[in-house]
């Protein structure tokens, strides 16, 4: 048997999340032809725990990529990189007094290389495409995984056609027309681009991106839950806070901590987890209060937060899952208290997030004031991309200067 590189992966096969059916990691796999659920990369974790230690990890570059074994690329010329994760976890101060808690902590994904935690699923799921052979990739997106997959596909060298809500924010259409994708604006949600995406897989031979459609993008999301535990010192939070449309981040995070038990990394609980949605767009808040073990699709669904304007999501019995396993909880909140959410983090901490990020701080609000959370309870939430990518939500109001005002210094006393 072949001696194995120390930067290969480990990846063994890919398994069905519902019926556990096991299928070659080496074919191009959409969903479990038998059910037509996501597909889950499986990897040899005790090939893993004895190849790398947490010391070796701490010396690698700050990037995803620094997880390379649990990863699902074969060869390193393989890696589509622009340097994505290793987000920075920040502890607040003023943001948590505000909220009633003593260690409360922001991991900021508008840090990241396309302005959202999109590009670490996209620089994974692109990856891979990339070593099996595709050469042309489709997404339905709400903006930022569309932008994030635009970039990508160019670093790549591939074609990529990406189908967007006709209200997605400017920026997303921007940065997909300067990456050379081809855009569509199309009249409808997300699902109605999913639908397109479907349609014109078989005339245009594209590969489906959607959201836990491919068994990879999910293998890029989990990294922020690596992250999260390196980052306190191998230990986990009590709670992380999450805003969750499509939901690979809440169930790749999950994986990630299975991951490491599995390995022997980590002892002890794993954190309660807390899915965000909002009001007028919240099936999974809605099914897990119903008790459900699947969500029904949401009518009529509209919010500010495009990224969790998702009525109906291929891994809703996933979500749940983590939910109830977690034994965690799912907030709705109102488009005004998320844009409360936003402003009151930008005032404490100076961190400008997306609609989304300010989902959770009102999330978090809620569940302090409930006593859902304690107050010496560590708590993560995220802030899944930048505020200057939703720029049309926030109208400004700012106060105007005398004429002059900035012209004077102020006198200046001994």
């Amino acid at each position: 048997m072949a001696t194995r590189l120390q930067n290969m992966s480990f990846l063994t096969h890919l398994e069905c999340t519902r019926c556990g059916k096991q299928y070659a990691a080496e074919a191009l796999q959409t969903t479990c032809p038998d059910d037509g659920k996501p597909l889950y990369p499986r990897y040899d974790y005790k090939g893993i725990a004895a190849a790398v230690t947490k010391d070796q990890i701490a010396r690698r570059p700050p990037n995803l990529w620094r997880y390379r074994e649990f990863l699902p690329v074969r060869e390193d010329a393989n890696i589509v990189s622009l340097g994505e994760g290793m987000t920075p976890l920040l502890r607040t101060g003023r943001l948590a007094a505000q909220l009633g808690v003593n260690n409360l902590w922001v991991k900021d994904e508008g840090q990241m290389p396309t302005g959202s935690f999109k590009a670490r699923g996209m620089s994974v799921a692109v990856s891979r495409a990339l070593e099996l052979g595709v050469k042309r990739v489709a997404v339905p997106s709400a903006g930022n995984a569309g932008g994030a997959l635009a970039a990508y596909a160019a670093r790549a060298g591939m074609e990529a056609y990406i189908f967007m809500p006709r209200d997605v924010p400017h920026a997303n259409q921007v940065e997909v027309q300067a990456a050379g994708a081809r855009g569509f604006l199309v009249e409808g949600l997300i699902t109605n681009c999913g639908a397109l995406v479907r349609e014109g897989t078989a005339a245009m031979g594209w590969f489906d991106m959607s959201t836990l459609k491919e068994p990879y993008r999910v293998e890029g999301k989990k990294t922020m839950g690596f992250e999260v535990a390196e980052q306190l010192r191998w230990e986990l939070p009590d709670v992380i806070v999450y805003p969750a449309g499509g939901g690979t981040g809440l169930v790749g995070m999950w994986k990630a901590f299975e991951e490491l038990e599995r390995i022997g990394w980590l002892a002890g609980r794993r954190p309660r987890m807390v899915c965000v949605q909002a009001e007028h767009c919240a099936p999974i808040v809605k099914a897990h209060q119903e008790g459900k073990a699947e969500a029904s699709p949401w009518p009529d669904a509209a919010t500010v937060a495009g990224g969790i304007r998702v009525p109906s999501a291929v891994g809703d019995f996933l979500m749940l899952r983590v939910l109830r396993e977690s034994q965690g909880a799912a907030v709705a909140v109102s488009d005004p208290e998320l844009l409360e959410g936003v402003g009151l983090l930008a005032r404490t901490e100076g961190i400008f997030a997306c609609p989304e990020g300010g989902a959770t701080v009102a999330a978090l609000r809620r569940l302090v004031e409930q006593g859902w959370i304690a107050k010496e309870e560590r708590v993560v939430l995220f802030n899944t991309g930048s505020g200057f990518k939703y720029l049309e939500a926030f109208p400004a109001k700012l106060e105007t200067a005398a004429p002059g005002f900035w012209q004077q210094p102020p006198a200046h006393t001994s």
